[in-house]
């Protein structure tokens, strides 16, 4: 069984497809990006330090953690902090093309592998409405870049 690090609904809905067999168990870390970081090396440092927390709490066990960051323009958007941030993120990349950066970092027998791997996105042209009726139920607010497409 893997220990999930990082509890997003995406990554738990990936492995339960899967078929893979997984227990939660939430990584306490600060998310902010390192002045002057990368967008990549974050994603793969908070990924890793997410893996490593659990880690030193359950040594004999699969360890999987996982960070996304989304990335316009060379400029990192985090999650945002309520529905006007949310808001203003999604305008930012409406009609244009972004990039998600997803890392990873699986630590098994005190041993990690870290990897990342790099998405463009091209997101269509959302309307005023459309934006209204997407961030109303919340979801976009708990993830970077408030870029929930694949739930609701």
């Amino acid at each position: 069984m893997i220990v999930l690090a990082s509890p997003s609904p995406r990554r738990q809905e990936l492995l339960h497809h899967a078929g893979i067999p997984f227990e939660v168990q939430p990584a306490d870390i600060d998310e902010q990006p390192l002045k002057e970081e990368a967008a990549k090396e974050g994603a793969e440092r908070l990924a890793s330090e997410k893996a490593s927390v659990v880690a030193r709490q359950r040594p004999t066990d699969l360890i999987l953690g996982a960070d996304t960051v989304v990335t316009i323009n060379n400029k990192i958007l985090g999650k945002p902090i309520d529905a006007a941030d949310a808001t203003r993120m999604l305008r930012l990349l409406s009609g244009r093309d972004h990039q998600v950066i997803t890392g990873v970092c699986l630590i098994a027998d005190g041993k990690p592998l870290v990897a990342s791997e790099t998405t463009r996105v091209s997101m269509i042209e959302i309307s005023a409405r459309g934006l209204e009726c997407y961030i109303a139920p919340g979801e976009p607010r708990a993830q970077a870049g408030a870029d929930a497409i694949p739930g609701i």
